[in-house]
């Protein structure tokens, strides 16, 4: 190219090096590209994590020890020895007895979280060991219509219970849900009186009932069969209640303190009995399995037998 003057050719050498500048409301309003499944951004640090790191650590923020969701079947493989344990009661489908319907009918609902999450209900009910020690566990899926509890999800822990009862083996449930399924109506009420009253046979059997709360537990489920255990522990920050916040203050007229619904509220008014850590909750729940043993290899000897 032929350039007239040395100005001209200046001029035309530092449009290479021209940016446009974009207005700041432009740039104030830009949000951060996060590639799908390979960064996740902690909903407590508010940091941004690479997933791996997380999955490496039990699920947990690697800054902040957030307690990210896990589902169902990866809680159990962290509790079983070598994650091994066989469910029982799989093939149990719900009716639908009040022929429900709201933008969907109830029985397409109950296909489509079928297919999202390989169960056929909201409830896990599983046999295995712990330290060579066999219980019974029953945890809660929360993706499968946030973890509501109906007809199945009732019947399933009282045959399990059962299950307890006739083998001397410890119960522990991991609860994970919304609270009951407004679809089965008041068949899913009748299901806290009905679990209720299989754990009072059970207490009645000398058999523990160890509840592991996680978030969130709520509703009908909280109010049955997720308090009444023999020993209550919960997931740091988990949200823990019956109601929502909202309509508590709007009932009683009185605004809450903050964090009344969190597991460490609850802890320091004894609702609970302890908080522990996801990667503690194995060696504590073998703490308390031999606390509970009564067979003769577990049983101390007196003193002048020692």
């Amino acid at each position: 190219m032929i350039y007239s003057s040395y100005e001209e050719k200046k001029s035309e050498k530092t449009l290479w090096f021209r940016r446009e500048k974009q207005p700041k409301e432009k740039i104030k309003n830009k949000k951060l590209q996060i590639p799908e499944g390979i960064w996740v951004r902690c909903k407590g640090c508010k940091e941004i994590i690479y997933k791996k790191e997380i999955e490496r650590n039990y699920d947990l923020c690697p800054k902040c020890d957030y307690h990210f969701y896990i589902n169902a079947k990866k809680r159990l493989s962290l509790l079983y020895d070598e994650g091994k344990y066989t469910a029982f009661d799989e093939n149990m489908l719900a009716t639908d007895p009040l022929k429900f319907r709201d933008r969907k009918k109830y029985k397409d609902r109950l296909k489509e979280y079928a297919s999202i999450t390989g169960l056929k209900d909201a409830i896990l009910s599983t046999e295995g060991a712990i330290a060579n020690k066999q219980v019974v566990i029953c945890a809660m899926e929360f993706k499968f219509m946030g973890g509501s509890m109906a007809s199945v999800v009732g019947e399933k822990i009282v045959r399990a219970i059962e299950k307890c009862i006739a083998g001397n083996i410890p119960f522990i449930t991991v609860s994970c849900s919304g609270g009951a399924r407004m679809q089965e109506g008041i068949f899913s009420l009748m299901q806290m009186a009905k679990t209720s009253g299989a754990i009072g046979k059970l207490n009645e059997a000398g058999i523990p009932f160890i509840s592991i709360l996680t978030d969130p537990t709520t509703g009908g489920v909280s109010a049955s069969f997720a308090m009444l255990g023999d020993i209550i522990f919960s997931e740091p920050r988990a949200l823990i209640g019956f109601a929502g916040e909202r309509v508590i203050e709007q009932t009683i007229g009185q605004q809450l303190p903050p964090g009344f619904q969190r597991a460490e509220f609850l802890l320091e008014h004894g609702m609970i009995d302890m908080i522990v850590d996801r990667r503690k909750m194995r060696d504590t729940l073998i703490t308390l399995l031999n606390f509970f043993d009564k067979s003769p290899q577990n049983t101390p000897l007196p003193q002048n037998q020692k």
